[in-house]
Protein backbone atom coordinates (compact mmCIF):
# COMPACT_ATOMS: atom_id res chain seq x y z
CA UNK A 1 0.00 0.00 0.00
CA UNK A 2 1.21 3.41 -0.69
CA UNK A 3 0.30 6.90 1.26
CA UNK A 4 1.38 10.00 -0.42
CA UNK A 5 1.47 13.01 1.81
CA UNK A 6 1.23 16.58 0.61
CA UNK A 7 2.06 19.01 3.63
CA UNK A 8 4.54 21.69 4.07
CA UNK A 9 7.37 21.92 6.77
CA UNK A 10 6.00 25.03 8.12
CA UNK A 11 2.53 24.08 8.13
CA UNK A 12 2.00 23.58 12.29
CA UNK A 13 -1.02 20.98 11.50
CA UNK A 14 1.40 18.78 9.00
CA UNK A 15 3.65 17.73 11.86
CA UNK A 16 0.38 16.68 14.28
CA UNK A 17 -0.98 15.18 10.91
CA UNK A 18 2.10 12.99 10.85
CA UNK A 19 1.78 12.42 14.72
CA UNK A 20 -1.59 11.01 14.36
CA UNK A 21 -1.06 8.63 11.17
CA UNK A 22 1.65 7.45 12.77
CA UNK A 23 -0.25 6.43 15.48
CA UNK A 24 -2.51 5.01 13.55
CA UNK A 25 -0.17 3.04 11.63
CA UNK A 26 1.85 1.45 14.68
CA UNK A 27 -0.77 -0.85 15.38
CA UNK A 28 -1.86 -1.48 11.84
CA UNK A 29 -1.44 -5.19 10.93
CA UNK A 30 0.44 -4.38 7.59
CA UNK A 31 2.41 -1.66 8.84
CA UNK A 32 5.40 -3.25 6.92
CA UNK A 33 3.74 -3.05 3.71
CA UNK A 34 3.37 0.67 3.63
CA UNK A 35 5.09 2.52 1.31
CA UNK A 36 5.13 6.34 2.62
CA UNK A 37 5.79 9.45 0.19
CA UNK A 38 6.49 12.80 1.07
CA UNK A 39 4.73 15.35 -1.38
CA UNK A 40 5.63 19.08 -1.62
CA UNK A 41 3.06 21.60 -1.28
CA UNK A 42 4.20 25.46 -0.47
CA UNK A 43 1.62 27.31 1.41
CA UNK A 44 3.08 30.76 0.60
CA UNK A 45 5.69 30.12 -2.52
CA UNK A 46 6.55 33.74 -2.57
CA UNK A 47 7.70 33.95 1.57
CA UNK A 48 10.57 36.28 1.72
CA UNK A 49 12.48 36.47 5.44
CA UNK A 50 12.27 39.99 6.86
CA UNK A 51 14.95 40.09 9.59
CA UNK A 52 13.24 40.73 13.19
CA UNK A 53 9.63 39.38 11.64
CA UNK A 54 8.28 37.06 13.98
CA UNK A 55 6.24 34.07 13.55
CA UNK A 56 3.06 35.80 14.94
CA UNK A 57 3.60 39.19 13.41
CA UNK A 58 3.82 37.24 9.88
CA UNK A 59 0.97 35.14 10.55
CA UNK A 60 -0.85 38.38 11.42
CA UNK A 61 -0.21 40.14 8.54
CA UNK A 62 -1.35 36.56 6.64
CA UNK A 63 -4.36 36.49 8.03
CA UNK A 64 -5.11 40.80 8.44
CA UNK A 65 -5.58 40.35 12.38
CA UNK A 66 -3.64 42.20 14.96
CA UNK A 67 -0.53 40.70 16.48
CA UNK A 68 -2.21 39.19 19.85
CA UNK A 69 -4.34 37.67 17.87
CA UNK A 70 -1.96 36.12 15.32
CA UNK A 71 -0.11 34.70 18.98
CA UNK A 72 -3.41 33.70 19.99
CA UNK A 73 -3.90 31.36 17.05
CA UNK A 74 -0.41 30.01 17.24
CA UNK A 75 -1.00 29.39 21.00
CA UNK A 76 -4.03 26.96 20.19
CA UNK A 77 -1.69 25.07 17.96
CA UNK A 78 0.69 24.55 20.53
CA UNK A 79 -1.60 23.16 22.84
CA UNK A 80 -3.04 20.64 20.44
CA UNK A 81 0.83 19.83 19.23
CA UNK A 82 0.72 18.84 23.00
CA UNK A 83 -1.90 16.18 22.79
CA UNK A 84 0.58 14.27 20.72
CA UNK A 85 3.52 14.98 22.19
CA UNK A 86 4.85 18.05 20.15
CA UNK A 87 6.35 21.29 21.79
CA UNK A 88 6.17 23.67 19.31
CA UNK A 89 7.65 26.99 20.12
CA UNK A 90 6.72 29.81 17.78
CA UNK A 91 8.71 32.08 19.63
CA UNK A 92 12.11 30.85 17.90
CA UNK A 93 9.98 30.04 14.63
CA UNK A 94 12.72 31.72 11.91
CA UNK A 95 10.03 32.54 8.77
CA UNK A 96 11.90 31.61 5.26
CA UNK A 97 10.72 30.39 1.89
CA UNK A 98 10.64 26.30 1.95
CA UNK A 99 11.63 25.83 -1.97
CA UNK A 100 14.86 24.62 -0.78
CA UNK A 101 13.71 22.41 1.88
CA UNK A 102 11.31 20.38 -0.44
CA UNK A 103 13.97 20.07 -3.08
CA UNK A 104 16.63 18.38 -0.23
CA UNK A 105 13.21 15.86 0.40
CA UNK A 106 13.73 15.03 -2.77
CA UNK A 107 16.74 14.79 -2.95
CA UNK A 108 16.81 12.65 0.09
CA UNK A 109 13.85 9.91 -1.14
CA UNK A 110 16.42 9.19 -3.90
CA UNK A 111 18.71 8.25 -1.32
CA UNK A 112 15.99 6.54 0.44
CA UNK A 113 15.92 8.77 3.55
CA UNK A 114 12.66 11.05 2.79
CA UNK A 115 10.71 10.16 5.92
CA UNK A 116 13.86 10.25 8.61
CA UNK A 117 14.50 13.73 6.82
CA UNK A 118 11.11 15.19 7.02
CA UNK A 119 10.82 14.39 11.24
CA UNK A 120 14.27 16.27 11.42
CA UNK A 121 12.72 19.54 9.12
CA UNK A 122 9.70 19.18 11.06
CA UNK A 123 11.70 19.17 14.84
CA UNK A 124 13.98 21.96 13.45
CA UNK A 125 11.05 24.36 12.74
CA UNK A 126 8.94 23.78 15.13
CA UNK A 127 11.28 23.18 18.49
CA UNK A 128 14.25 24.55 18.14
CA UNK A 129 13.91 27.66 15.47
CA UNK A 130 16.09 26.46 13.07
CA UNK A 131 16.32 28.52 9.66
CA UNK A 132 15.30 26.02 7.04
CA UNK A 133 16.29 28.36 4.23
CA UNK A 134 19.45 28.41 5.60
CA UNK A 135 21.67 26.24 3.01
CA UNK A 136 24.10 25.45 6.29
CA UNK A 137 21.73 24.56 8.33
CA UNK A 138 19.98 22.22 5.77
CA UNK A 139 23.55 20.72 5.45
CA UNK A 140 23.74 20.05 8.97
CA UNK A 141 20.19 18.62 9.51
CA UNK A 142 20.73 15.98 6.70
CA UNK A 143 24.02 14.94 7.84
CA UNK A 144 22.07 13.91 10.84
CA UNK A 145 20.04 11.68 8.88
CA UNK A 146 22.82 10.11 6.99
CA UNK A 147 23.49 12.23 3.67
CA UNK A 148 26.43 13.19 1.75
CA UNK A 149 27.01 16.65 2.96
CA UNK A 150 28.58 17.88 -0.12
CA UNK A 151 25.77 16.27 -2.42
CA UNK A 152 23.12 18.10 -0.22
CA UNK A 153 25.65 21.22 -1.22
CA UNK A 154 25.37 20.71 -4.88
CA UNK A 155 21.53 20.02 -4.36
CA UNK A 156 21.16 23.08 -2.78
CA UNK A 157 23.88 25.22 -5.07
CA UNK A 158 21.65 24.32 -8.06
CA UNK A 159 18.19 24.04 -9.10
CA UNK A 160 17.94 20.50 -8.77
CA UNK A 161 14.23 18.89 -8.22
CA UNK A 162 12.72 22.21 -8.50
CA UNK A 163 10.55 21.03 -11.40
CA UNK A 164 9.68 17.95 -9.22
CA UNK A 165 8.71 20.61 -6.49
CA UNK A 166 6.51 22.19 -9.09
CA UNK A 167 5.28 19.46 -10.17
CA UNK A 168 3.91 17.87 -6.86
CA UNK A 169 1.97 21.02 -6.08
CA UNK A 170 0.14 20.92 -9.63
CA UNK A 171 -0.83 17.08 -8.67
CA UNK A 172 -1.84 18.71 -5.41
CA UNK A 173 -4.01 20.29 -7.18
CA UNK A 174 -5.37 17.61 -9.60
CA UNK A 175 -6.22 15.54 -6.65
CA UNK A 176 -8.00 17.92 -4.95
CA UNK A 177 -5.37 19.31 -2.22
CA UNK A 178 -6.82 22.28 -1.25
CA UNK A 179 -4.91 22.53 1.81
CA UNK A 180 -2.24 20.58 3.56
CA UNK A 181 -1.89 17.70 5.21
CA UNK A 182 -3.33 15.55 2.47
CA UNK A 183 -2.89 12.01 2.81
CA UNK A 184 -4.13 9.72 -0.23
CA UNK A 185 -4.42 6.07 0.47
CA UNK A 186 -3.53 4.12 -3.05
CA UNK A 187 -5.24 6.53 -5.02
CA UNK A 188 -8.00 5.33 -3.65
CA UNK A 189 -9.04 7.69 -0.48
CA UNK A 190 -8.10 10.49 0.30
CA UNK A 191 -8.25 12.52 4.29
CA UNK A 192 -7.48 16.02 4.44
CA UNK A 193 -6.23 17.80 7.23
CA UNK A 194 -4.81 16.46 10.58
CA UNK A 195 -7.60 14.18 11.46
CA UNK A 196 -8.46 11.25 14.54
CA UNK A 197 -5.86 8.76 14.42
CA UNK A 198 -9.40 6.26 14.33
CA UNK A 199 -10.12 8.09 11.08
CA UNK A 200 -6.50 7.01 9.75
CA UNK A 201 -7.25 3.23 10.87
CA UNK A 202 -10.19 3.07 9.48
CA UNK A 203 -8.61 3.92 6.25
CA UNK A 204 -5.64 2.24 6.23
CA UNK A 205 -7.96 -1.41 6.66
CA UNK A 206 -10.43 -0.23 4.50
CA UNK A 207 -8.16 0.59 1.51
CA UNK A 208 -6.07 -2.82 2.17
CA UNK A 209 -9.34 -4.88 1.59
CA UNK A 210 -10.25 -2.77 -1.39
CA UNK A 211 -8.89 -3.00 -4.74
CA UNK A 212 -7.41 0.32 -6.57
CA UNK A 213 -9.48 2.50 -8.36
CA UNK A 214 -7.51 5.77 -10.41
CA UNK A 215 -8.99 8.70 -8.15
CA UNK A 216 -8.93 9.77 -4.69
CA UNK A 217 -12.53 9.63 -3.29
CA UNK A 218 -12.85 11.76 0.32
CA UNK A 219 -13.00 9.92 3.60
CA UNK A 220 -16.57 9.89 5.21
CA UNK A 221 -16.74 11.37 8.08
CA UNK A 222 -13.80 13.80 7.08
CA UNK A 223 -13.66 17.15 6.81
CA UNK A 224 -11.56 20.07 5.97
CA UNK A 225 -10.89 21.26 9.20
CA UNK A 226 -7.28 21.09 10.57
CA UNK A 227 -5.37 22.21 7.17
CA UNK A 228 -3.47 24.84 6.64
CA UNK A 229 -5.21 26.30 3.23
CA UNK A 230 -2.66 28.00 0.52
CA UNK A 231 -4.68 31.41 0.79
CA UNK A 232 -3.63 31.71 4.53
CA UNK A 233 -7.62 31.67 5.69
CA UNK A 234 -6.57 28.88 7.87
CA UNK A 235 -3.03 29.10 8.98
Amino acid sequence: MKVEIWSDVVCPFCYIGKRRFEAALKDFAHKEDVEIEWRSFQLDPDAKPVPGQTVHEYLAKRKGVSVAEGKQMNDYMTNMAKEVGLDYNFDKAVITNTMDAHRLLHFAKQEGKQNELKETLFAAYYTKGEDLGNHETLVKLAETVGLNAEKVREVLKSDAYKQEVLQDQYEAQQVGARGVPFFVFNNRYAISGAQPTELFTQTLEQTWNETEKPKPTPVTGASEANACDVDGSNC
